[in-house]
C-alpha cells in the first residue's frame, strides 16, 4: 500500500533532522535518509525535488518554532508594549545561544542557510520584523513609543539586535566595543521614547 504524501514527507523530514543532529547536514546524503527509511533515493525525490528542499523543510520547521515563540510574546496580555518588546528580544537571544551551545550541528545548518540567503530565511526575517512592527504600533497607540514609520522602526530594531541573535554572529567572541544586550535594548528603547515638548 502506498503511503500518503504528508505522512511520508514528515517521516523524511524527521529522519533528515536526526541525521543533521548526529552528523551534520553537510555530511548527510539523500541516500542516507532513504536507507534509514528503507526506501530508494528516487522515492525520496518524489516528495522533495532536491536535498536543499529537504534542508529547507527541516529549517522551516525549526524557525517556525522561533516565530511562534516571538508571536506568543507579542500576544501576551498583562505586559506593556515595552515589556513585550524587551521580552521578545531577550527570548530571541536566549534561543539563538541555546541552539548554538546545545545543537552545534543543527546550528551549522542554520548558519549555512542564513549565509546562502535561503528563501525560508528571508521569510523568517520578515516574519520577526513584522512582529516587532506590531509591538511598535501598539506602543505608539499606548503613548509608550514614538516613530514616524513603525515599519522602519521595526527594521532598525531587528538590525540593532542582529549581533545577539544572528546564527553567524552569536557564537563569535564578544570583542570590544560590542555593548551588552541590556545596553543595546536600553539604547533602542531610548530611540523609541516619545520626544518631550
Amino acid at each position: 500500500m502506498e503511503e500518503s504524501g504528508p505522512s511520508t514527507r514528515c517521516r523524511i523530514m524527521a529522519t533528515a533532522s536526526e541525521f543533521f543532529h548526529e552528523i551534520g547536514y553537510q555530511k548527510t546524503t539523500v541516500a542516507d535518509i532513504a536507507r534509514a527509511l528503507k526506501m530508494s533515493p528516487a522515492n525520496v525525490y518524489r516528495f522533495f525535488d532536491s536535498k536543499k528542499a529537504i534542508n529547507e523543510a527541516v529549517l522551516e520547521r525549526l524557525i517556525g518554532e522561533v516565530e511562534a515563540l516571538v508571536a506568543g510574546i507579542a500576544d501576551r496580555s498583562g505586559l506593556s508594549p515595552t515589556e513585550r518588546l524587551v521580552t521578545a528580544i531577550e527570548a530571541l537571544h536566549r534561543h539563538s545561544m541555546d541552539r548554538y551551545e546545545r545543537f552545534p550541528r543543527i546550528h551549522e545548518m542554520v548558519e549555512a542557510a542564513m549565509g546562502e540567503s535561503w528563501e525560508v530565511c528571508r521569510h523568517h526575517v520578515a516574519g520577526i520584523t513584522a512582529v516587532f512592527e506590531r509591538i511598535v504600533r501598539e506602543g505608539i497607540a499606548a503613548g509608550e513609543f514614538e516613530a514616524e514609520d513603525p515599519a522602519v522602526a521595526a527594521g532598525c530594531i531587528h538590525v540593532g539586535i542582529i549581533r545577539y541573535t544572528h546564527p553567524l554572529l552569536v557564537g563569535q567572541a564578544m570583542l570590544p566595543p560590542v555593548p551588552s544586550l541590556d545596553a543595546m535594548i536600553a539604547y533602542l528603547l531610548r530611540g523609541l521614547a516619545p520626544r518631550k515638548g
